[in-house]
């Protein structure tokens, strides 16, 4: 491959095609399953139930403190799958590249992705690149599809919050979309905001394994805490209420978004999970979380109510309340 630039010859199914697999992909993503390079992947499960996920990834930029677009391709569909409960087995990752691309920022991609594949725990089995001409997309988009298998003992769903629950957070929120607001605008601060994108299938198969019965798991993306709280609300039909003097916001988070006018609840997130939880049992959760890698920052922030059904309300420091509804709009285009 005498070239450090992607070509169109390189989507085209033929020479360099195969030298990008073999040279880049190949390498980085090696496992029995893949390097048979069939069109499709054949796999050995445990009889039971699957959950399967897919989730594509345009970030602007992408390469940001803390990670890149690949690491973030990968966690999160890890991130998916074990939202349901369910252990991720195997992945597939599809790329759109533009014509021009650099090839040692693929390598990087690659090699991070193969990284987060190591963590998590899962093999990158099958995958799909097209190269595109030159202004026909930016840079580089990939998608990633995931399978897990689901234990029987296990029944996640948003629609199984009940009254009386426990609302857990897994850590601070906001960190990822002020990372990437930051970077893309150019702006410095005295201290670096860095993503939080992580795989959380390990912590959420230590939770289930403390209590089996958590009712709701969900990790905050598109639209933040407040806007994947209302989804739960709306699926379960009952109240969730929060507690503003609980909601962990990392200082500089924090005067990053009060600088800038964004409302900490509604940013994304990209390593850190909500769970409802039988409140005897929230305790024993959290504590459990807490002893996890990326679960130090972990608290209690809120309950399930039978007030206000479909509805979300904020208690406030002062003693005040206010309803907190979905994100309207685009906050911000291309976060993840």
């Amino acid at each position: 491959m005498n070239t450090d630039k992607i070509l169109l010859d390189h989507g085209s199914g033929g020479k360099m095609s195969h030298e990008l697999i073999t040279r880049i992909l190949l390498p980085n993503f090696d496992n029995p399953a893949l390097s048979l390079l069939d069109d499709g992947a054949v796999f050995d499960i445990n009889t039971g139930k699957l959950a399967f996920s897919t989730d594509s990834y345009v970030i602007d930029p992408i390469f940001f403190p803390g990670g890149c677009i690949g690491d973030l391709a990968v966690n999160g569909t890890v991130n998916d799958i074990a939202m349901c409960g369910a252990i991720p087995l195997y992945l597939s990752a599809g790329m759109i590249i533009e014509e021009g691309f650099s090839i040692k920022d693929l390598e990087k991609i690659v090699h991070a992705m193969a990284k987060a594949a190591k963590e998590a725990g899962v093999d990158i089995v099958t995958g799909d690149t097209k190269v595109v001409p030159k202004g026909s997309v930016d840079k580089i988009f990939i998608n990633t599809a995931g399978v897990g298998s689901l234990p029987d003992n296990v029944n996640v769903s948003g629609h199984r919050a009940m009254p009386g629950d426990k609302i857990l957070i897994s850590g601070t929120i906001a960190d990822h979309g002020m990372a990437i607001l930051t970077q893309r605008e150019g702006l410095s601060f005295d201290s670096e905001i860095k993503t939080d994108s992580a795989p959380l299938n390990h912590m959420v198969k230590k939770m289930l394994k403390t209590c089996p019965d958590i009712h709701v798991l969900r990790d905050p993306t598109r639209g933040g805490v407040a806007t994947t709280l209302n989804e739960i609300a709306g699926q379960s039909k009952t109240g969730i209420r929060i507690y503003e003097d609980k909601l962990p916001v990392r200082p500089d988070v924090a005067g990053v978004c009060e600088l800038l006018g964004f409302d900490p609840l509604y940013v994304a997130n990209e390593g850190k999970l909500l769970a409802a939880i039988p409140s005897d049992a929230a305790d024993m959760v959290l504590d459990t979380v807490k002893n996890d890698i990326y679960g130090k920052d972990a608290c209690i922030i809120g309950e399930v109510t039978t007030d206000h059904p479909g509805k979300v309300f904020l208690q406030t420091r002062i003693g005040g309340t206010r309803i907190v509804d979905m994100l309207t709009g685009e906050q911000l285009p291309r976060i993840c």
